[in-house]
């Protein structure tokens, strides 16, 4: 399973440490996300909660096996919770500060792909890989190339794409 889930995983851990970063230096866009969804938070505690993001992510890159891909899992269910809570309540104007943007609204793409990333760390949890760095050579490194082009794209259609306005994305009329 774990040749097959290499690349998704290793992302979705790499995309942890990515939107954990931020949050840990400016919380602000986060703790308003989490009011504006009608529950408690503070400065402290997102601080808290996104270095707790940062080291599972980190974890989960170095040691990648059943305890961090269960942790990786637990982290995105509850983003997954949290995007499907703002839609519902017809989202928040900000955005929750992940990859340090200050305008990257949650959308029903975003909770697809939390939700896939935790299906993943799921799966990898439940069949994690014996050694998962013990290959050398151009298959670890078309793993590593892989999983930074799911992270990129990902990364893309949750940070990048929301921002885009109609008029960017139209044709120019042009041949």
């Amino acid at each position: 399973m774990w040749d097959v889930l290499a690349g998704p995983y290793l992302a979705a851990a790499g995309l942890l440490v990515a939107a954990g970063a931020p949050k840990l230096v400016d919380p602000m866009n986060l703790v308003r996300a989490i009011r504006a969804a009608g529950l408690p938070a503070g400065r402290t505690a997102v601080r808290v909660g996104a270095l707790a993001e940062v080291v599972v992510g980190l974890w989960a890159l170095i040691a990648p096996g059943r305890y961090a891909a269960s942790l990786v899992a637990a982290a995105y269910l509850a983003f997954t919770v949290f995007v499907v809570r703002v839609l519902r309540r017809g989202g928040v104007v900000g955005s929750c500060g992940c990859f340090g943007k200050a305008d990257t609204p949650a959308t029903r793409t975003h909770a697809v792909l939390t939700g896939a990333a935790a299906l993943v760390a799921a799966a990898v949890a439940v069949d994690p890989p014996v050694s998962a760095w013990s290959s050398t050579g151009a298959t670890t490194w078309t793993t590593v190339a892989l999983a930074a082009l799911v992270a990129f794209l990902a990364w893309q259609v949750m940070a990048v794409l929301p921002t885009l306005k109609p008029a960017a994305v139209r044709s120019t009329g042009r041949s």
